[in-house]
């Protein structure tokens, strides 16, 4: 009728519509307020141990290792180095000396060899005595070596509130050292196993042992 409302306008005498809302036979508004539930990225969920404790990641677990490869070997070197020089001292020929200069000095290779050969694998066997102190008789009382402490991370069982053995970290010790240094690369995938491992990241040490390695609280 003329001059009576538009199709689809306000009644007379009626509210006026809300702002921003939709226009008579078009598209509905923009939406301005916060995203809805589940909308947009999400940082992805921590991993967690079964207990529920957060997993410690590479980078960590990495400088733990270096810090008691570096403890480990610093005080096998400090033992054994005294017994080198004694070696090399009383196996090495002398040389000319002014009193004697006719003096031709004789030298066994065999001699110098097989002793040498015998003395390097005392230090084999030197350091597989440290590695076993350090990481079995020290770690399984409290899960922790000196460079996991300072890391604040832990070993413990995969299973939930089951202890920590001594048969449990020689297990951790004999795949990681002995089996490392038998077989040829071993220890290199051993250490990357856990980059790829789902869902506990272990590395193989870890499968056997069926432990994990978590993060201690501060």
């Amino acid at each position: 009728m003329p001059g009576g409302p538009m199709p689809g306008g306000p009644v007379p005498g009626g509210p006026a519509p809300a702002f921003g809302g939709p226009m008579p036979g078009g598209p509905a508004p923009a939406y301005y307020g916060p995203p809805p539930p589940g909308y947009g990225w999400r940082p992805p969920p921590v991993p967690v141990a079964p207990d529920g404790r957060p997993l410690a990641d590479f980078g960590i677990r990495l400088l733990s290792h270096l810090i008691d490869g570096a403890i480990v070997g610093g005080i096998a070197t400090v033992v054994f180095l005294p017994v080198m020089f004694i070696f090399v001292f009383n196996v090495m020929p002398d040389f000319p000396s002014a009193a004697d200069p006719s003096y031709t000095p004789t030298f066994d290779p065999a001699e110098f060899f097989i002793p040498f050969l015998l003395l390097e694998l005392g230090f084999f066997v030197l350091l597989f005595v440290a590695y076993y102190v350090y990481y079995v008789e020290m770690m399984y009382r409290s899960g922790q070596t000196v460079g996991k402490k300072l890391m604040k991370i832990k070993v413990v069982p995969l299973e939930p509130g089951a202890v920590l053995t001594r048969g449990i970290a020689a297990k951790r010790y004999l795949i990681e050292f002995v089996v490392g240094i038998i077989v040829p690369f071993f220890t290199y995938l051993d250490g990357l196993w856990q980059l790829w491992d789902k869902p506990y990241q272990q590395t193989l040490h870890d499968k056997v042992a069926k432990t994990v390695v978590v993060k201690v609280a501060p």
